[in-house]
Formats: structure tokens, C-alpha cells, sequence
């Protein structure tokens, strides 16, 4: 059985180790991650971040150790059951791949259609509850995404990640494109969604200022290893 309904920690990793094709990135790391925690991811270009995250959210197999992420068993998780973890996922990437061509409420309705919703006013209330969530007028929800700001963009990426109420948020750069004012609204966003929703958040970034300004527990990937950090620059 891939899925455990009592979840104690929403991410436990021990002793795995990442490749990607035949090179090893990551090597031997364990990681831990409490319901409702916020937990920055950083490390330089190359070092195995983007890697991590792909694992969490099932894009690249797992093939030793041992972990689990929402409840589900990753060691040899089939693709079959890999669209039943991202479910119980919230991913926000840096670019926002909106939908251009449908307004906010249709990208909305589009990954609630997609995931089994099919009552339209249950689907109208929980689109409505989600802009709500992330600050968003109702009034948003008819303009197309080019008509709204880059920060209102990202807010209705992350309107999206929150359709299915996710155990995790995995965000990876989600401020990357953004002006720094910007950012940290929704760095605040993020962290509020942490606190107030017991969310657990993992939030990758090379923005330093936003660590320095925000502090939270940090998890650093250098070597091909996986360090709790406190230095921000090592």
C-alpha cells in the first residue's frame, strides 16, 4: 500500500541518494519535514536542488533508502500513482505556465476539472475561496493572465497549487522573476500559509536578502551532500 492516511511528518527521508541518468547528484541524505513547517532549500547552480524537488514530487524514480513525502512510499512508486501524490502536492515553479489563452478562472477550473471535480458551484466556491486565500479580489478572476501584474500572476500560481488543499507546497524560485517588493509579499504569503494553515512549505531560492529578512530553518545542498545550514554564503 503507496498511502499512509496518518501522517506524522509530510516529508522523511533516510539515506537516499538522487541521479539524474547515470550521474550521482545527491548522496545519502536525510531530510525531515514537519506538518506546517517552513523550510528553505538553497545551494548553488548545479547542486542538486531541482533534483531534490523532481524526487519529492516523482519525477525522477527513487531507487535506494528510504522515503516517503505526503503519506506516500516513493521507493519504487509507480507511475500509475504518481498523479495520486501530486495531488496531495502544491508545486510553483519560477515561471508561472499559466494558461494565456483562458482568464484566471478557467486555469482554475481547468486543474480542478482535471483532478475529478465536477460540480460546477463546488468548483465556483472553492476557486473563489483560493484567490481569497492569496489576496486576490474576486474581480480577478475574469481577466486574462497578460492584463494582471507579475505578482498578481504568481498569486494565482499559487491560488492553483492550493486547489487541493496540498499537505506540501514545493516551491522552486517562485520569486525568481519578481522585483524585490514583490517578492517578499510573496515570501509573506508563503509563510502565512505555513503558520496559519499548517501547511509545511520547502521553499528553494538564491535570493539571500529574503532569508535574511524572513528567517526560517534552512537545508543546504553542497558536495552531494545535504546540510542543515545557518551560513547563508557557504
Amino acid at each position: 500500500m503507496h498511502f499512509n492516511t496518518m501522517i506524522k511528518e509530510i516529508v522523511n527521508l533516510k539515506g537516499i541518494s538522487i541521479y539524474q541518468k547515470d550521474q550521482l547528484v545527491l548522496d545519502q541524505i536525510d531530510l525531515r519535514i514537519s506538518q506546517g513547517e517552513f523550510v528553505y532549500l538553497i545551494g548553488k547552480t548545479g547542486t542538486g536542488k531541482t533534483s531534490l524537488l523532481k524526487t519529492l514530487y516523482g519525477d525522477l524514480n527513487l531507487t535506494n533508502g528510504s522515503a516517503e513525502v505526503v503519506g506516500f512510499q516513493l521507493n519504487g512508486l509507480k507511475s500509475s500513482h504518481v498523479h495520486q501524490l501530486r495531488r496531495r502536492l502544491g508545486i510553483v515553479f519560477q515561471d508561472f505556465n499559466l494558461l494565456m489563452d483562458r482568464s484566471v478562472y478557467q486555469n482554475l477550473a481547468f486543474v480542478l476539472r482535471a483532478t475529478g471535480w465536477s460540480s460546477k458551484s463546488d468548483m465556483d466556491k472553492r476557486i473563489m475561496l483560493v484567490l481569497k486565500l492569496v489576496g486576490l479580489d474576486e474581480a480577478i478572476k475574469n481577466k486574462m493572465p497578460h492584463e494582471i501584474s507579475g505578482g498578481e500572476q504568481q498569486r494565482v500560481v499559487i491560488a492553483r497549487a492550493l486547489l487541493n488543499k496540498p499537505a506540501l507546497i514545493i516551491a522552486d524560485e517562485p520569486t525568481g522573476n519578481l522585483d524585490p517588493e514583490t517578492s517578499d509579499d510573496i515570501l509573506k504569503l508563503f509563510r502565512e500559509l505555513s503558520e496559519t494553515h499548517n501547511t509545511s512549505v520547502l521553499f528553494a531560492t538564491h535570493d539571500f536578502r529574503i532569508l535574511e529578512n524572513f528567517p526560517a530553518r534552512i537545508v543546504r545542498c553542497h558536495a552531494n551532500k545535504l546540510h542543515e545550514s545557518d551560513d547563508l554564503l557557504a
